[in-house]
């Protein structure tokens, strides 16, 4: 019952009843991904070509879509990941979601947030006094 107010009423977790019955009609699963989002294709958008899209395993963030499936999502590549044998650079680091407003988030020093004092001023930089 909960997870038929939550499709009915809010559009952030996972899918809505619209969405639902869309990929039932229209859909055509074509993979998902390490986070446990679905992606599927089907019918044609105004552009001529194939619409395309992702079901979020838990809350609506587009963050959440790994490089590989971002540019199968944005048509820069033909191929879904699992059938291209998609590998990540050597280089490349692991995809991480965006972080702000967790825990995680990147604060410097000086950040409310933090307990850190900020750098002092070095002698490049000359504050703004009224009158000057």
């Amino acid at each position: 019952m909960k997870t038929f107010f939550t499709q009915f009423f809010t559009w952030w977790n996972g899918q809505t009843l619209g969405t639902r019955f869309h990929t039932w009609r229209h859909g055509r699963p074509v993979g998902e991904d390490e986070f446990g989002n679905l992606y599927y294709e089907g019918g044609v958008d105004t552009e001529g070509r194939t619409r395309r899209w992702v079901i979020y395993k838990d809350y609506a963030e587009a963050s959440m879509i790994p490089p590989g499936w971002h540019g199968w999502m944005h048509h820069r590549v033909d191929t879904p990941p699992k059938d291209d044998n998609y590998q990540p650079r050597e280089w490349q680091k692991p995809h991480l979601p965006n972080l702000t407003g967790t825990s995680f988030a990147y604060r410097p020093k000086g950040s409310v947030a933090t307990h850190e004092q900020r750098p002092r001023v070095t002698g490049d930089y000359d504050a703004w006094t009224p009158g000057n």
